[in-house]
């Protein structure tokens, strides 16, 4: 591979010896590599974090992004925050956007998430990723995204995409649903991780319209959150944990960030072999104020 040096930019002011570097990965998209530099030749664990927004706004460099990729790569992960295209800027994703839109729109996330992945993995000394430890953090459209790519690509609308050639360990969905849990079998199940609010009015924990738009509206698209993926691992041997809060709304795209050591306590136990559970656990808002 060879490396321009105008599609690096370097930031050293990040704590305890992390430095980001900021690359594109494809096209004008960019991504934002995470790691404490090594002398080493050792391939690191790597997450590929996908930031929320609704495809509508969203920033790979957001103040959750940066503190928790800054955080995991503290652990010793090497994280790449990306963008991607944002196709329904300045337009609705609502109940009056066609939901044959909104599959595109899927459709174009998980591309531009598949071209991310290849472009960490194709040559793994720059990056030093090991292509058999990729994790996916999603939040909110991320969360959707980074579902749709592990579970749909036998999906006629999804399976041309570029998927890379790389293993998934493992992915931790915030506020997240998968467009059809009927694709989740043993080729493509991974231990999952969800932190979602029961009263989610976007994203529903089980299996319900996308925003919850009625029958009649354009918009009218059912999804399937985290009650619906895990009911359907555990049919098939899986193994997830489901963190819930009851009173709890769409805002868990956001407050899931406040829970770094819950998500790297996850990576490392699927890691070292450890993570067998199907749990539901409820789980109380962070004290702190945002």
């Amino acid at each position: 591979m060879t490396w321009n040096s105008t599609l690096c930019q370097v930031s050293n002011n990040t704590p305890d010896a992390v430095q980001m570097k900021t690359y594109n990965y494809a096209d004008t998209l960019k991504l934002d590599f995470y790691s404490i530099p090594s002398t080493t030749l050792e391939l690191k664990p790597t997450v590929v974090l996908v930031h929320g927004g609704g495809f509508t706004a969203g920033q790979r460099n957001g103040g959750d992004e940066k503190r928790l990729s800054t955080y995991l790569a503290r652990q010793g992960f090497n994280v790449a925050s990306i963008n991607y295209r944002l196709s329904r800027k300045g337009k609705s994703f609502g109940c009056d956007c066609p939901a044959s839109i909104k599959i595109d729109t899927y459709v174009e996330a998980v591309a531009d998430l598949s071209k991310a992945i290849n472009y960490l993995t194709k040559d793994s000394l720059p990056f030093k990723a090991d292509p058999t430890k990729i994790f996916l953090i999603g939040s909110s459209a991320g969360a959707e995204t980074i579902l749709n790519f592990q579970f749909m690509r036998y999906d006629y609308r999804f399976k041309n995409l570029p998927y890379p050639n790389a293993e998934i360990a493992g992915a931790v969905a915030l506020s997240g649903a998968v467009l059809d849990e009927n694709y989740i079998d043993n080729s493509n199940k991974v231990p999952l991780l969800f932190l979602h609010g029961v009263k989610d009015s976007i994203i529903p924990i089980d299996t319900n319209p996308h925003r919850f738009c009625s029958s009649n509206e354009t918009g009218y698209l059912r999804i399937n959150g985290p009650k619906a993926i895990a009911e359907r691992l555990s049919d098939i041997g899986g193994n997830f944990s489901v963190f819930y809060n009851e009173n709890g709304g769409h805002e868990w795209a956001s407050l899931g960030f406040d829970f770094p050591e819950l998500i790297s306590d996850f990576l490392k136990e699927v890691l070292k072999g450890n993570f067998s559970k199907q749990e539901f656990n409820e789980i109380a808002a962070p004290v702190t104020k945002r």
